[in-house]
């Protein structure tokens, strides 16, 4: 499953990304809706509340830097395979083609690790905001 998942994902990595990043785009949300003001403090375990949505983030943020790299290692082969075959063949112009996707392919990828960034210090921002309170995060100690 995860071979495939991948390789969808090299495919259309954008909206497969999109995808993964909801729980990154709900995070405000998510946090309104289960961790408590303090006057309704007393209702919901907040501590665990906040734990659990921690570790779902945690686990989300290290899928997709894991599913990105693992785009970039297949994309980078490919490109180096074709390097070859345009070594050994120059006026071949679908090989050049290709390179010149893949390699468009490969730089884009290697962006999303910067976006990736950007938007897990969004998120554990804001959940540490919340949070902060309730929890404290094993990355903060």
């Amino acid at each position: 499953f995860k071979s495939y998942f991948y390789s969808k994902l090299c495919k259309e990595y954008s909206e497969v990304l999109k995808v993964m990043r909801t729980i990154d785009d709900r995070i405000v949300h998510a946090l309104n809706t289960t961790v408590p003001t303090a006057s309704f403090s007393g209702k919901v375990d907040a501590t665990q509340t906040c734990k659990e949505l921690y570790e779902s983030l945690m686990e989300a943020h290290l899928s997709r830097d894991k599913a990105i790299k693992s785009c970039i290692t297949e994309t980078s082969a490919v490109v180096g395979q074709l390097r070859e075959e345009r070594a050994k063949d120059g006026d071949n112009l679908s090989v050049i083609k290709q390179l010149r996707k893949e390699q468009t392919k490969l730089k884009l990828m290697q962006s999303e690790l910067n976006v990736e960034e950007v938007v897990n210090d969004r998120s554990l921002k804001v959940f540490n905001e919340r949070c902060r309170i309730h929890y404290t995060s094993p990355k903060i100690k």
